[in-house]
């Protein structure tokens, strides 16, 4: 069998966009895709390079089909494991196994029912602080809002308003820092010997000391508060022992850092591109205000607030095809442990490989007009079968939260256009690709209704 050539990016090309990359990396990448095809390599010196792709199917086989064989690089591995320890998002092999089976069954739909009053509460507080008729930067509300939903869910009545705050900035300052590592490899000296890792190293052990005194009350208190953290508590390995105290925390941080971020972004950009569609964003109102006869709280015919969300069938395709445009999670990397060999491309033993989620979703080969806004694309729950379509990721490793995001979303969007009428955005919107792919200049008016 002939082997294929992958098509390479020389160093040098590297080299006299790093500028530009440092900023925005997505303009360069589409351009070589544009050029070399769905898949190439480029040269990073030192006899480094990375294979990225864009094939869905190269995607999906590593993440799926031979996933035995291909572990996450070290960014998260390492990198941000130093930062919020092994949980599920950092953890590989043998104890990743262990901890998906652990607490998977705590992300059952039938177990996040019992948190959606909750969470929809939490929604309502956090929205208060949205100035009608003003222009304003959403992000920080909205940001603010998925972080105060992760907190309540996972210590509904038990936790102070300061103490979330302090988490909060904690978990941010340790992503900013290591996106300053990622992207300024130049100051690894510094950042190491210098103070600024072991600052941030400092406030996390911080963190960790307050999650470990909420834990000890909730065991102390004997009391049941139906969220997150006694589903964790209650979680029990096969031979009937729960977590230790140290992984619980581990669980905990990465349930902050994974569950806010990406939710916030891309709720962000949700409500940009219904200000930017005042059509949609009409449909979108007609579907989630109970007093339309055809709305979804008429359809659910019940209080019960999954019912409701299970009726919000457009609005839930308009935050998937949101998360097309946008994905907050806009790419994967894996390394593969041997030799492999996919559509007669040899992959090297450790060999680096990117694959942009972004240029999948707005592939021309799988999507029509993948540049265009539009919701229908996604009806008849299309979203998880389309093969091109990776907002959560796949394979074993797709995010443990992807129904309690989406719960959360279609709350969140339900409650801001049954109240508002976001004015008509002019202005592109814009994006900042950061370790989450992240907006930029939000600014929208909202009317109220």
């Amino acid at each position: 069998m002939k082997e294929k050539k992958i098509p390479t990016v020389s160093f040098f090309s590297f080299l006299k966009n790093a500028n530009k990359i440092v900023k925005n990396p997505l303009p360069f990448h589409h351009k070589n895709f544009e050029k070399n095809g769905d898949t190439f390599r480029l040269k990073l010196g030192m006899g480094n390079s990375v294979i990225f792709s864009r094939n869905p199917e190269f995607a999906m086989y590593t993440l799926q089909k031979n996933q035995r064989n291909y572990t996450k690089s070290k960014i998260q591995t390492k990198d941000l494991s130093k930062y919020v320890g092994k949980g599920l998002l950092t953890s590989e092999g043998e104890l990743w196994k262990k901890q998906r089976r652990l607490i998977q069954p705590a992300f059952h739909k039938k177990q996040l029912e019992q948190l959606l009053d909750t969470v929809l509460e939490a929604i309502q507080i956090e929205m208060r602080h949205i100035q009608p008729n003003t222009a304003i930067d959403i992000f920080p509300i909205l940001n603010d809002l998925a972080f105060q939903t992760v907190a309540k869910a996972l210590f509904r009545t038990q936790i102070d308003p300061m103490i979330i705050k302090r988490l909060q900035y904690i978990t941010e300052a340790a992503q900013q820092m290591l996106v300053k590592e990622l992207r300024q490899p130049f100051k690894t000296l510094y950042f190491k010997y210098g103070g600024p890792i072991k600052k941030h190293i400092d406030l996390t052990i911080e963190a960790r000391e307050i999650l470990q005194k909420l834990v000890s009350e909730r065991r102390e208190s004997g009391e049941r508060q139906n969220d997150l953290l006694d589903m964790l508590l209650d979680a029990r390995y096969e031979d009937g022992t729960g977590m230790d105290e140290s992984q619980l925390i581990d669980e905990i941080l990465i349930l902050f850092v994974a569950g806010h971020e990406t939710t916030s972004n891309a709720l962000t950009f949700t409500l940009q591109l219904l200000a930017q569609y005042p059509e949609i964003q009409e449909k979108v109102y007609a579907e989630c205000n109970g007093s339309e006869k055809d709305s979804a709280f008429a359809k659910a015919d019940t209080t019960s607030l999954l019912a409701y969300i299970k009726h919000c069938e457009y609005t839930k395709q308009v935050i998937e095809e949101s998360m097309r445009l946008y994905p907050p999670a806009y790419f994967v990397d894996r390394v593969n442990y041997e030799t492999d060999e996919f559509d007669e491309i040899r992959i090297a033993k450790e060999s680096s490989l990117l694959f942009s989620i972004k240029e999948i979703h707005m592939h021309k080969e799988y999507w029509e007009d993948p540049e265009s806004f539009n919701p229908d694309r996604f009806a008849d729950n299309a979203g998880m079968k389309h093969k091109a379509y990776f907002p959560f990721g796949a394979g074993p490793r797709m995010c443990i939260g992807n129904n309690f995001a989406m719960y959360e979303m279609v709350l969140a969007i339900a409650e801001v256009v049954k109240k508002y009428k976001i004015k008509k955005k002019e202005t592109p919107i814009e994006i900042k690709p950061l370790i989450t792919l992240k907006p930029q200049n939000a600014i929208l008016e909202f009317i109220p209704r």
